[in-house]
């Protein structure tokens, strides 16, 4: 598939389009000059925004751009733009609710006009772009943008927690599972709110989380393992067959967390499949992780074809595109997953594989003062996502191997994701914006970036005790409780950021020498115990005092074990059983949310 690249400078790897379809108008690239040069020329803007792996994408490059009406319509009166999404972290940030491909049509001045959600079909595009030629009035797509006054609390009250618990809830379809009615895969957050329901005995949600999870399996491809993208026609068993990183690692992660919880080999077994995938096809010579593998082999070879060939047929055809892209981004979710599957498998292979991944990073993509660049060569940028993806895979290496340089590298993420605050409310997603004009004006801020910053920030400060990484959550928490209001979508992550913020995590301490045997065996059983929500640390009384001493430990001359909740910590423990016993105990002291306000 050809892709819409970025014409006016080097992102790695990538080349300008030519035209959108062969024998069509030759496209631009996104840039400052854009919208002068539509202006001066008289020009509407068209934005096609695709992605490598995007089988609508292809189709819509084969079909719609190749019509000749649709060419010469664009070759009349508009500048064609393509983007690929993955490589472009503003411009994806603020269209990503329009999904790919998203096809965006401005004035000459950057007026937005129309926004229109996948594939659009030739007649279809004639008629948008005859339309507008004529009428250039913005069409009901565009809405009306709300201001946000961030609320005075850092937490939802009573009130706004029901009525965003009630959206969610509806979203469920209680028949086959998910949230959600025509695409079915798991969507992140509210599986992990259903998981954290299930952990504190809420039957329901235990049977939304499971339904959800078992359904879910069959998007795994049974040949070469990897997760496909979603599933369409309100069915589990009709997928899109694109295999893309931020998926892959989602699922890693929480089908681990749900073996973890419930020990159900399935689980286990769907886990060890997406990270035999990514070990496979989607790491680089380096260590690095690509971006995603193509849905389809080429233009005639389509993925419910190819997919449903054995190992061998498969390579005899030849091998789907991989976006060989190496984003900082994407290599952190990967890290996560890996880190997550490494706590209950005890793989050191995955461990290997993830601090791999994570020391290239470091050497190839660090910016100074702890923040990360995207790609090797950014057009905007630098991203807040990429340093948040990394903040937090630093924090998820350092809870499995209690190397505290992991600690130090996250809690220096955080900082670098603080200058990321706009302090009329939130965070902002780039720190350069998209262009000179209208919308572009100010880069955009993003619901789930202030989700991931508010979460991320508070699990920092509960690691070091930090009242400067508190506030930030807190920041971001105070325009999620007030933006949230003015959403359609349910908006799970903004009741997870609230009760992460409100309730102390799990919290266990080992107590020993790193290289004493029975510590490492007690630091692996408090690694793979359920706890979705977790502060895990390796107190080795050699490296000096944690960053956070809000609990002073014993040194009783032996490893041990301790777990703490509610301000409350154990008796120590010395064995698997005797500190899963304890966790058990302990998690009945914890909280509710509900009870905290």
């Amino acid at each position: 598939m050809k892709l819409f690249r970025i014409a006016t400078l080097a992102i790695a790897a990538f080349a300008a389009s030519p035209s959108f379809a062969e024998g069509g108008p030759r496209s631009s690239g996104w840039d400052d000059e854009l919208f002068a040069r539509a202006t001066a020329e008289k020009r509407f803007v068209i934005l096609d925004l695709e992605a490598v792996w995007c089988h609508w994408c292809h189709v819509m490059e084969k079909t719609t751009y190749a019509n000749p009406q649709v060419q010469e319509l664009l070759a009349s009166k508009y500048l064609p733009v393509r983007v690929d999404q993955d490589a472009n972290p503003d411009l994806s940030s603020r269209y990503g609710d329009w999904g790919w491909p998203a096809t965006i049509v401005f004035g000459p001045d950057g007026t937005e006009i129309a926004k229109i959600r996948g594939y659009i079909e030739p007649e279809r595009m004639q008629a948008l772009l005859k339309a507008i030629i004529d009428d250039p009035s913005p069409g009901p797509s565009v809405g009306e943008a709300f201001e946000v006054k961030p609320s005075t609390s850092a937490f939802l009250n009573k009130e706004q927690r029901a009525e965003l618990t009630k959206n969610v809830n509806e979203s469920y379809e209680e028949n086959l599972g998910g949230w959600g009615d025509s695409q079915k895969y798991i969507d992140a957050d509210s599986l992990d709110l259903a998981v954290t329901r299930a952990e504190s005995g809420d039957t329901t949600a235990v049977k939304r989380a499971r339904q959800t999870l078992d359904a879910a399996t069959a998007l795994i491809d049974p040949v070469w393992g990897g997760v496909f993208q979603y599933s369409e026609a309100g069915s589990w068993s009709h997928p899109h067959f694109e295999k893309i990183m931020s998926f892959q690692a989602q699922y890693l992660r929480q089908y681990s967390q749900a073996y973890a919880l419930w020990k159900d080999p399935k689980y286990l077994a769907a886990a060890r499949n997406i990270e035999r995938y990514l070990a496979a096809f989607l790491t680089s010579p380096d260590g690095a992780f690509y971006v995603s593998q193509d849905a389809d082999l080429d233009h005639d070879t389509d993925g419910h074809t190819y997919y449903a060939l054995s190992d061998g047929d498969r390579r005899k055809l030849g091998m789907p595109r991989i976006d060989k892209n190496l984003y900082a981004r994407e290599n952190g979710w990967a890290i996560s997953g890996l880190a997550a599957y490494y706590d209950i498998a005890n793989d050191p292979k995955a461990l290997e594989i993830a601090v791999r991944s994570a020391k290239w990073v470091i050497d190839n993509r660090a910016l100074q003062n702890g923040g990360f660049r995207h790609g090797d060569k950014d057009r905007g940028g630098p991203f807040l996502g990429d340093t948040l993806a990394m903040g937090q895979a630093f924090l998820d290496l350092y809870a499995a191997t209690g190397n505290r340089d992991w600690l130090t590298s996250a809690a220096k993420a955080g900082d670098f994701v603080a200058t990321f605050r706009d302090d009329t409310g939130g965070f902002l997603t780039s720190k350069t914006s998209e262009g000179k004009t209208s919308v572009f004006v100010k880069p955009a801020k993003l619901m789930d970036d202030q989700v991931q910053v508010a979460r991320f920030m508070n699990l920092l400060d509960r690691y070091y005790g930090n009242a400067s990484y508190r506030e930030q959550a807190s920041h971001a928490m105070r325009y999620l409780a007030s933006a949230s209001a003015e959403m359609i979508r349910p908006l799970p992550g903004v009741l997870l950021a609230d009760e992460e913020l409100a309730v102390e995590p799990t919290h266990m301490t080992v107590v020993g020498h790193k290289d004493d045997p029975k510590a490492q065996a007690l630091h692996a059983i408090a690694r793979a115990l359920p706890a979705r929500y977790k502060r895990l640390e390796w107190l080795d009384l050699r490296e000096g005092k944690l960053p956070n001493p809000d609990v002073e430990y014993p040194d009783l001359g032996e490893p041990a074990a301790f777990a703490c909740s509610n301000r409350i910590c154990s008796f120590p423990s010395f064995t698997a059983e005797e500190l899963q016993a304890t966790v058990k105990q302990m998690a009945k002291l914890k909280p509710t949310r509900a009870a905290l306000n």
